[in-house]
């Protein structure tokens, strides 16, 4: 698999975050993210823990699973040829990080990969940024906004039904 293809895969799993936060934002609003979040304080791992244990958060065109058992995450995205899915662990590193460690399958390969994201909250407002180097976003407005990221997490397992008929064609050759 070529390293763009490897890369294309993570951005897309993780929820197309870059593509959506960047065509959503105005300039003078991306600049007050990354103003608030420069000041804000990380998310204790207590917080980060109700957000996204036993929780889908759902993406575009798939969804990732954060199980309380055994910390397991789970994930597909795409569909045919552009399809995906990811096995792996969950974990909450530094002050305010998500992680999930995954090998991540496509039809006939498969590659391991870690993903993480910062989470900080200033007044109610949570941001969230990928690391090491992602933009800061709110994720969270106060109160919670119709398009905000945190919006797209439901309760419970959507995807391990969607996974399990995945995963038989990603061994195939």
């Amino acid at each position: 698999m070529s390293m763009f293809r490897a890369m294309t895969l993570i951005i897309a799993v993780a929820g197309g975050l870059g593509l959506s936060v960047s065509a959503g934002l105005a300039a003078p609003a991306a600049a007050q993210t990354a103003s608030g979040a420069d000041t804000a304080k990380p998310l204790s791992s207590s917080e980060i823990y109700r957000i996204y244990s036993h929780n889908s958060w759902m993406w575009k065109d798939g969804a990732g699973y954060f199980a309380v058992s055994k910390r397991q995450f789970k994930a597909w995205s795409g569909r045919g040829s552009n399809a995906s899915a990811g096995q792996g662990i969950w974990f909450i590193t530094d002050p305010g990080k998500l992680c999930f460690r995954a090998t991540w399958y496509e039809k006939g390969t498969s590659f391991p990969a870690t993903t993480c994201f910062s989470h900080r909250e200033k007044n109610g407002v949570i941001y969230q940024r990928k690391e090491p180097n992602g933009d800061w976003y709110i994720f969270k407005h106060a109160p919670a906004r119709k398009g905000d990221e945190i919006t797209k997490f439901r309760r419970g397992d959507y995807v391990s039904r969607q996974l399990d008929r995945m995963m038989p064609a990603m061994a195939s050759n």
